[in-house]
């Protein structure tokens, strides 16, 4: 379990043994041999068109190196959102011209919505692309982050920063498949309940890809 590692060193190489490699460009068409994930994993019915436009974004998933394990940084949108008030998210939004890369993205929102300072990061892969029923082509930054960081919550957008532990995302029997009926049809999402914090949709979903590569 190099993953739950507390030296950074060994961190980075496990992490980059089974991440995708760092994007050159950024990235809004699925082609046929794109392999992403999305609702559809769990409602087949929700597979998109073969080659969609969709808008680029970018969230990062930050893995803080502490000294006793490592943990990951989430937040809780503010209630007052028009779109997914109050859900649990990683950093993260839609791609702007300026954004060259995905990890860009990853990391201005990052700084925009909880105050992290990109310095503090070192972007060391990502997981497989996330597409959303809202027509978003999410790529998911993976970054290890030094824990000397002072967070500041943008309260337009983000209601709470909390850290959950590593170890207990990345353990599949923490790893539940929840459903619900919309519009009279029943939809399946993975869940990942911690404490008071209900962990869902995609969030979930991006943190089961990284378990799944972790336990290959």
């Amino acid at each position: 379990m190099k993953y739950l590692a507390t030296d950074k060193n060994i961190l980075r190489e496990s992490f980059t043994s089974f991440l995708n490699p760092l994007p050159l460009e950024g990235a809004g068409i699925l082609q046929d041999e794109d392999h992403f994930r999305g609702d559809h994993d769990l409602n087949p019915a929700s597979f998109p068109g073969k080659v969609t436009h969709f808008k680029p974004a970018a969230v990062l998933v930050p893995i803080v190196v502490r000294d006793d394990e490592p943990s990951v940084i989430l937040t809780k949108r503010a209630a007052h959102m028009n779109k997914h008030a109050g859900q649990i998210s990683f950093p993260g939004g839609r791609a702007e011209k300026e954004d060259k890369t995905a990890v860009c993205t990853a990391l201005r929102e990052s700084r925009e919505e909880i105050g992290l300072d990109p310095a503090l990061v070192e972007a060391v892969g990502i997981l497989s692309t996330y597409v959303t029923v809202t027509q978003y082509s999410v790529t998911p930054v993976v970054g290890l982050v030094d824990p000397n960081f002072e967070l500041t919550a943008e309260v337009s957008e983000v209601a709470e920063i909390f850290e959950v532990p590593l170890r207990f995302l990345m353990d599949q029997k923490n790893h539940k498949k929840h459903s619900g009926f919309h519009n009279g049809i029943e939809r399946f999402w993975y869940a990942m309940p911690y404490n008071d914090y209900y962990i869902w949709g995609a969030t979930a979903g991006m943190l089961k890809d990284l378990s799944e590569r972790a336990h290959r």
